[in-house]
């Protein structure tokens, strides 16, 4: 299976990020695995953002405060990872992930900038 992020390199302080993870080779509905988006900041360990299962059930890391929500689309076979109320913080690598079978397979990161 292969991930591929994709989405805005920089953005601005209190705008909406939007990042995709389109998955190819496997399908997000496979049961048992989970999607999942992670971050690192610069300089700092990685961050558990939230997931979402096979099943569409959806799990967040309390410490974004409810601006991070998770969705997909089956049809596209992706999944997308939305961050509201940017603030510089929130800049990083931000990578999304399949966890099944007591595996993980990363993409390759895509980099996020806040700034204005």
């Amino acid at each position: 299976v292969l991930l591929q992020e994709s989405g805005p390199g920089l953005v601005k302080p209190s705008q909406t990020l939007s990042l995709t993870c389109a998955v190819s080779g496997g399908s997000i509905t496979t049961a048992s695995y989970s999607w999942t988006w992670i971050r690192q900041p610069p300089g700092k360990g990685l961050e558990w953002i939230g997931s979402i299962r096979y099943s569409g059930s959806t799990f967040y890391s309390p410490s974004l405060k409810s601006r991070n929500s998770i969705s997909r689309d089956t049809s596209k076979n992706q999944f997308t990872l939305q961050l509201i109320l940017l603030t510089p913080e929130d800049t990083g690598l931000y990578y999304c992930d399949r966890y099944g079978s007591g595996l993980d397979t990363w993409g390759q990161g895509t980099l996020v900038t806040v700034s204005s």
